[in-house]
C-alpha cells in the first residue's frame, strides 16, 4: 500500500492575495494525495469513474488558483467529495498558518459553515484576516501581559476600572472594536496602552432646539423652539457609527422640525401641537436615530413666537371680534328688556290696583334720595274727576 505524506511549510507571510495562493497550494497537495490514496485503494473495484473524474477537480482547482492570482476577492471551489476535503483544509491550514496568526479556528469554523454535501463552497481568508490584530498586535498583547504581571499588583489599579448601572462602556483594542458588546455594569479588566475604552450614559437626556425661523404653508415667517428627550439603546452602535451621536440627533432635529412646519398653516401650528410633536418623534427622528443606537422618546414644541406686525394684527382682529360680540350681546339685552316692559305695561293697564302700586312704589324710590325738596303730583282719582 502506498503513503503519500503531505509535508506543510509554514512561510510567512501577512498580505491577502499570499494567504490565497498558499489556500490554494494546499487544496491542491490535498487533492493529489486523494487522489492517490483512491487510486490504490480503486485498483480492487472499479476505477473508471474516479479516474475520469479526478483530474477534472484537480484541473478545475488549477484553474481556480490561476484566476486568484489576478484577484483578491472571494473565492469558491468546487469539489466531488466536499466534506472531506474541507476537513482536511482546515486542520492543514491550521498547520501551516497558525504560528503566523493568519489562519485561525475562526476562519476554519467558516469554511466549515460554507460546506455542503452537494456543493463547497470555500471562503477565502482576504476578508477574515482583517479581523485579527496580525503579528504586531499579538505582539505588542503579549508585552503588556508581561508589563501587568511584572508591575502587579499596581497594575491592578490601571487594569480594572468600573462603570455605573447607568452607564456602558465600548473597548478598543488595537483601534479595533473588541467582541463581547459593551462592558458594564460593575467593573472589566482592560490592558494598558493597547486598549482604551469609551463611557456610555444610557439615562435619557435631554437639549433644546433653538428657536427656528420657519416659513408656513401659508406664507407666515414664524420662529419655533422645542424640547427633545432622548436615551442610547445602543452603546456600541453609538460609538462606532456615528462621530457624535448627541451633535447629531441635535442637528436632525433642528432640520425636522423646520421641514414638517413648513408643510402647516399657521392655525395648525397654533393648534395642533400634540400631532405635530408626534409626527416627529415617530416618523422622522426615531426612524433615522435607530442607525444610530439613539432612541427619541420625546418631541415637545415650546414656544411659536409671531412677527410683531402679525401680533397687532391678530390683536385688533381678536379686538373687533369682542367688541361685535359685547354690541351683539347689548342688542340683544335691550331687545328683552323692551318685552319685558311691554309686558308689564299690558299688565297694569288690565289692573288700576297694580297701576296705584307702581305709584307707591315711585313715591317710596324718591323718598329714599337725599333731596331736601320733593313734589308730589296730584293723585290719579282728583284728575280723574276732571279728565270726565
Amino acid at each position: 500500500m502506498k503513503h503519500c505524506i503531505f509535508a506543510p511549510v509554514a512561510i510567512k507571510t501577512t498580505s491577502h492575495v499570499d494567504v490565497e495562493r498558499m489556500c490554494h497550494a494546499v487544496l491542491i497537495q490535498l487533492m493529489e494525495v486523494t487522489a492517490a490514496t483512491d487510486s490504490f485503494a480503486s485498483t480492487t473495484t472499479t476505477t473508471s469513474t474516479t479516474s475520469q473524474h479526478r483530474p477534472n477537480s484537480i484541473l478545475r482547482v488549477q484553474q481556480q488558483q490561476q484566476h486568484c492570482d489576478d484577484s483578491t476577492t472571494t473565492t469558491t471551489t468546487t469539489s466531488s467529495s466536499p466534506v472531506p476535503l474541507v476537513l482536511a483544509l482546515a486542520n492543514a491550514g491550521k498547520r501551516v498558518f497558525e504560528p503566523q496568526r493568519v489562519i485561525s479556528d475562526y476562519h476554519a469554523d467558516n469554511i466549515l459553515r460554507f460546506a455542503s454535501p452537494s456543493n463547497a463552497f470555500i471562503k477565502t481568508y482576504a476578508e477574515d484576516s482583517d479581523t485579527g490584530i496580525g503579528v504586531c498586535g499579538w505582539i505588542l498583547t503579549i508585552i503588556c501581559w508581561l508589563l501587568v504581571l511584572v508591575t502587579m499588583p499596581f497594575s491592578f489599579f490601571i487594569c480594572f476600572k468600573v462603570v455605573q448601572e447607568y452607564e456602558r462602556a465600548v473597548i478598543f483594542r488595537l483601534g479595533r472594536l473588541l467582541s463581547g458588546g459593551a462592558k458594564g455594569p460593575g467593573i472589566f479588566f482592560i490592558l494598558p496602552c493597547i486598549e482604551t475604552y469609551t463611557k456610555v450614559d444610557l439615562r435619557t437626556g435631554v437639549f433644546d432646539i433653538p428657536p427656528q425661523e420657519v416659513l408656513t404653508k401659508d406664507s407666515v415667517t414664524v420662529s419655533v423652539d422645542a424640547v427633545v428627550y432622548f436615551r442610547v439603546s445602543n452603546a456600541t452602535v453609538s460609538v462606532a457609527n456615528v462621530e457624535n451621536a448627541h451633535h447629531s440627533t441635535r442637528l436632525l432635529a433642528q432640520t425636522t422640525l423646520r421641514n414638517i412646519l413648513g408643510t402647516k398653516d399657521l392655525h395648525e401650528i397654533l393648534g395642533d401641537r400634540e400631532t405635530i410633536s408626534g409626527s416627529m418623534q415617530a416618523a422622522a427622528l426615531d426612524e433615522a436615530t435607530e442607525s444610530w443606537g439613539i432612541k427619541v422618546e420625546r418631541v415637545e414644541i415650546k414656544d411659536v413666537r409671531l412677527p410683531v406686525q402679525l401680533q397687532r394684527a391678530m390683536a385688533a382682529e381678536a379686538e373687533a371680534s369682542r367688541e361685535a360680540r359685547a354690541k351683539v350681546i347689548a342688542a340683544e339685552g335691550e331687545f328683552k328688556a323692551s318685552t319685558a316692559l311691554k309686558e308689564a305695561s299690558m299688565v297694569i293697564a288690565q289692573s288700576p290696583a297694580a297701576l296705584q302700586l307702581r305709584y307707591l312704589q315711585t313715591l317710596s324710590t324718591i323718598s329714599a334720595e337725599k333731596n331736601s325738596t320733593i313734589i308730589f303730583p296730584l293723585p290719579i282719582d282728583f284728575l280723574s274727576q276732571f279728565m270726565r
